[in-house]
């Protein structure tokens, strides 16, 4: 299976406030599991065909996903689509539950969010074209540090990808809008197909958000 990366530039998300998933309810969701020397990382990403997991740059996949009722993608959004605000979405991962300790959950956990307005995101890296805003400050639920990569799902559609927010998991948080990359991630899945696995792997990292 081939990986398209997609550039995140904070350390991975984690789900706050959330609550364990229902079995076999996010049939396109993976776990990535990555090994540096002695140090071990998460990250989330999510099924888009039976042949390409979309994720994080820096979250590496090297498997061969086999489709069955438990297993199958996830529907993309059509290019340029936009999410309006006070839509709810949810995201899912196996991220830490808590900003207290840095334990991971054994359990996928889901939180459902809404969408805001851009201006509610006050970072100073907000792109509003390549970036969703999501999560009521007053619900106090996010995702944070863990799922890097895991999707915002709006509708049964994979409208963001888990990227950054605030050190105190504190909502909102920010989202890689992924209508905006379709057209590239079209092309490259379309290109990859063709190319042996290893191959594939070399310079697919595309920058999502401006550093």
């Amino acid at each position: 299976m081939m990986g398209l990366f997609i550039r995140i530039w904070l350390p991975a998300g984690e789900i706050i406030g959330g609550h364990p998933a229902k079995a076999h309810s996010r049939p396109y969701m993976a776990f990535l599991e990555i090994q540096n020397g002695r140090d071990i990382s998460i990250c989330g990403g999510f099924l888009v065909s039976k042949d390409f997991v979309l994720t994080a740059a820096h979250c590496k996949l090297e498997r061969k996903a086999i489709l069955n009722e438990h297993v199958s993608p996830i529907r993309l959004p059509l290019a340029h689509q936009q999410v309006l605000p006070g839509t709810m979405c949810s995201v899912a991962g196996w991220g830490r539950i808590s900003t207290a300790n840095r334990q991971i959950s054994a359990i996928l956990q889901e939180v459902d969010l809404m969408v805001m307005k851009d201006a509610a995101c006050h970072f100073y890296h907000y792109n509003s074209t390549t970036m969703l805003c999501a999560g009521d400050p007053e619900k106090g639920k996010s995702s944070f540090k863990g799922d890097s990569g895991g999707p915002l799902v709006c509708g049964g559609t994979a409208q963001g990808i888990v990227s950054f927010g605030s050190k105190d998991g504190t909502p909102p948080a920010v989202y890689t809008r992924v209508s905006t990359f379709i057209p590239w991630i079209q092309e490259e899945m379309r290109k990859l197909s063709h190319v042996p696995l290893q191959e594939s792997l070399q310079g697919l990292s595309f920058m999502a958000s401006v550093l």
